[in-house]
């Protein structure tokens, strides 16, 4: 499987536009990335530590999951203090360790935030419970009496993303909403003290540094006015594009064009990513306005499967859509949400495949912990050490998120492979032995050699990068071909070779390049044309 890098590559000159528009940008899933202090926890001391290899590795910026102070019943989704860092994770001190060491390095960091929902034990929650019906705290949630004659049912039918009733009901008989788990209550985004409460927190963390912020169920914060039934039996999908009276919701987007206000107050190109869960790539590009935020997650493209035909379209689809909004398209192949795209897509070679195609596409590319080492998905974990909390309810998700989110290899060749002195708080394979960092650093053949020469080349080819379209050109049944200036990318979607004549000079290929004139099976290759 030996990849081909050219000696001579052309240099990027000239003024690029903002940073974001082309930023490759990394997904750090905290208690899962590095460890310090021996407690099978990641955390961000561990983080900070391992900073330089993320520098070499080629990123521009660095998405870290939440760590703020939760109980964590959602892996810290379920936010206790939005300005303090939960004790398993380290110190404010930590924090803003991180975010200078980052910035000394030249990589810029994203900050999770959550601000659909915080947690059951969030002071502003546990006051509310406290105060009762009809007091000013219940009015910056959704509190609401129940139905039938004794208040026993629901105030109305829409279930839990994670499975169940959407509503819980208190010990003085009032139901309160929580699309999530039940210890994950939704803010009320109608009330002007919950506007300016994350208002406040935006200002907090651009103070401290922060370069963004990734907004976690960016589509979920304005409810359909009355809270109207859906009317169906129909479960709800976390990762789905139903039509639904609590998401993507037109009240949503004077939200953030306040935040939009904010972000421009700080210098330096502060941004805002949407995790914007839509019907539509239209429907996306109404968050990236220009008064609104930067980039929205592109999961059409994430969803649509190993094949030519279905990629063109959603890449055509992709671009067409940010176009007229003056956006750029991001791409992402996998997170910590989903099953990695290794174990999706089937083989190593595909999933090798996607990446060089993915990096080759006009816009932004997110990368999740481990995709550059080529993990696959930890399917047999057993029950007793899994904690996705849709796992523990009958008609939920998959509850298999899971095994996304085990630690990643560092190095040795027993487990927790330099993740840290105490084991891990999921168990790790042991064929992942050859996979860590340490193992692959060096081979040419590596998968994450590939990611490290394919990010050189992204950095410093003119044509990569930002921009807004691609010219589609001639290719046989299964293979993608497309130019951008004097690039060009060829993709063998198919399980057989395809004779294809080169069309320049190699710089990058996925796998073995044997003849320059025949594409092999599940592979992508860069030219300079």
């Amino acid at each position: 499987m030996t990849q081909h890098l050219a000696d001579a590559l052309p240099t990027s000159t000239g003024t690029q536009p903002g940073w974001w528009r082309e930023a490759v940008i990394y997904q750090v899933y905290p208690r899962s990335f590095a460890d310090s202090n021996g407690d099978g926890m990641g955390d961000l001391e561990g983080i900070r530590s391992r900073l330089p290899y993320l520098k070499e590795l080629g990123v521009d910026a660095v998405w870290l999951s939440p760590f703020y102070a939760s109980p964590q019943a959602d892996a810290g989704y379920d936010v206790a203090d939005y300005r303090a860092i939960d004790p398993m994770f380290g110190t404010l001190h930590d924090a803003d360790a991180v975010i200078r060491e980052a910035h000394e390095l030249g990589l810029r960091i994203i900050v999770d935030l959550v601000p659909n929902h915080c947690s059951d034990q969030h002071e502003w929650f546990k006051q509310a419970l406290r105060e009762g019906p009809g007091t000013p705290l219940r009015e910056r949630f959704h509190f609401r009496p129940g139905q039938g004659a004794d208040g026993s049912e629901p105030p109305n039918d829409w279930e839990s993303i994670f499975g169940g009733p959407a509503w819980t009901r208190v010990a003085d008989g009032e139901w309160y909403l929580h699309l999530f788990a039940p210890e994950q209550p939704d803010f009320n985004w109608e009330h002007p003290a919950v506007q300016d409460e994350f208002r406040s927190i935006l200002r907090f963390w651009l103070d401290l540094g922060a370069d963004g912020f990734r907004i976690d169920v960016a589509h979920g914060l304005v409810k359909a006015p009355g809270l109207p039934d859906l009317g169906r039996d129909e479960q709800l999908k976390l990762l789905g594009n139903q039509v639904l009276p609590f998401f993507d919701q037109d009240g949503v987007h004077e939200i953030y064009r306040s935040w939009r206000l904010v972000l421009d107050e700080y210098a330096g190109d502060r941004i805002g990513v949407a995790e914007a869960w839509t019907p539509s790539a239209d429907r996306t590009a109404m968050y990236l306005r220009p008064d609104e935020l930067h980039q929205a997650f592109n999961f059409h493209y994430l969803n649509t499967g190993w094949d030519a035909e279905a990629l063109r379209a959603t890449i055509d689809e992709s671009l067409d859509s940010m176009r007229p909004v003056g956006a750029p398209t991001t791409w992402v192949l996998s997170n910590h949400d989903v099953v990695r795209h290794r174990t999706r897509f089937g083989t190593l070679e595909k999933a090798r495949a996607a990446a060089l195609l993915m990096l080759a596409l006009p816009g932004s590319a997110y990368v999740y912990q481990g995709e550059e080492l080529g993990l696959p998905e930890v399917v047999d974990l057993p029950d007793e050490v899994r904690q996705d909390p849709s796992f523990f309810k009958a008609n939920g998700q998959d509850g298999l998120r899971d095994g996304c989110r085990v630690p990643i290899p560092w190095s040795g060749d027993q487990a927790p492979y330099g993740f840290g002195t105490g084991g891990s708080w999921l168990p790790q394979p042991a064929e992942w032995a050859g996979l860590s960092v340490e193992a692959q650093t060096g081979d040419p053949e590596s998968t994450l050699e590939l990611y490290r020469s394919a990010l050189r080349v992204r950095r410093a080819h003119p044509a990569l990068g930002a921009g807004d379209g691609v010219e589609w050109l001639p290719a046989p049944a299964g293979v993608l071909a497309f130019r951008r200036g004097d690039f060009v990318c060829t993709v063998n979607t198919t399980d057989e070779p395809v004779r294809l004549p080169a069309p320049g000079t190699l710089l990058l290929a996925s796998g073995d390049l044997a003849d320059p004139d025949v594409l092999p099976a599940d592979c992508t290759v860069w030219w300079q044309g």
